[in-house]
């Protein structure tokens, strides 16, 4: 499932290809035609990102939800656009850019009061300007559940996945298993910003990166990471191998349904 920074990177993409403009909005799979037919001709006013969920919006009372889920895709194009699949739930096409989703766990047309409902429900977001780390703090502090994972879980913080999860433990080094009650003001706070510095520099490079500059493979003179989610980490995706810090093994295992890393003895309880 995509991560944060995928989806706000994806709200500056709509917005970039389609703000103040009024895009031809269809629906070649069927499922969102009656809402595309209300939609098509109407200017898209403003684009948003909040965790894992996107929003359209069109006009001053329509806005659309999308979260991609494990399958769903999005894909861009410059005009003319090839004739869409029978796959493609919805479809923005405009002047100069088109913009396909495919296979969304949602894609629905809310009102107003329907998208604040989903804000309130999810956790502060880093990557949002209105953010309250504090908020997030209070549910920790008095949990006895893993930080993995309350990380984890979008009603605590938003748009944090695996990925990142994962990696800012380690760059801490925190015991993944470590209660949240357990887990210091000043440890969240730390945790927090690099989350935030993260996951910033994730959208401006439509990739995870967490590895500081004293460990890049140039600096480190080692190969650079292989893999199909790119991006150079310290554990994720890297159980049996050594530590880039200790050299010890990364280690795995599974926590709430995924996969968790870290490395053992960096991470001392």
């Amino acid at each position: 499932m995509p991560e944060g920074h995928t989806i706000h990177r994806l709200a500056q993409d709509y917005a970039t290809a389609f703000r103040g403009t009024t895009p031809h909005v269809t629906s070649p799979q069927g499922r969102f035609t009656p809402a595309a037919t209300l939609l098509t001709g109407t200017e898209l006013t403003a684009t948003d990102a909040h965790g894992k969920h996107l929003f359209l919006g069109f006009g001053e009372t329509h806005w659309v939800h999308i979260h991609l889920g494990l399958f769903g895709k999005v894909t861009a194009g410059p005009v003319p656009a090839p004739p869409p699949t029978d796959t493609v739930r919805l479809r923005l096409a405009g002047e100069t850019a088109y913009v396909d989703l495919r296979g969304p766990t949602t894609c629905a047309l809310i009102t107003p009061p329907e998208k604040r409902a989903i804000h309130d429900r999810l956790g502060p977001d880093p990557l949002r300007d209105d953010a309250d780390p504090d908020i997030a703090y209070r549910r920790i502090a008095r949990s006895r559940t893993t930080i993995a994972a309350l990380l984890m879980d979008q009603k605590v913080v938003a748009g944090v996945g695996n990925v990142y999860r994962a990696e800012v433990l380690f760059r801490h080094n925190i015991d993944p298993y470590r209660p949240g009650k357990d887990i210091t003001p000043a440890e969240w706070h730390a945790i927090w910003t690099d989350l935030v510095a993260l996951m910033r520099e994730g959208v401006r490079n439509n990739r995870i990166d967490t590895v500081r500059p004293e460990h890049t493979p140039e600096a480190m003179g080692r190969p650079p990471r292989v893999d199909d989610h790119g991006g150079e980490v310290y554990v994720y995706r890297r159980a049996d191998l050594p530590c880039h810090i200790c050299g010890g093994e990364i280690r795995t295992a599974d926590l709430a349904a995924r996969n968790l890393f870290w490395c053992p003895t960096c991470q001392r309880r």
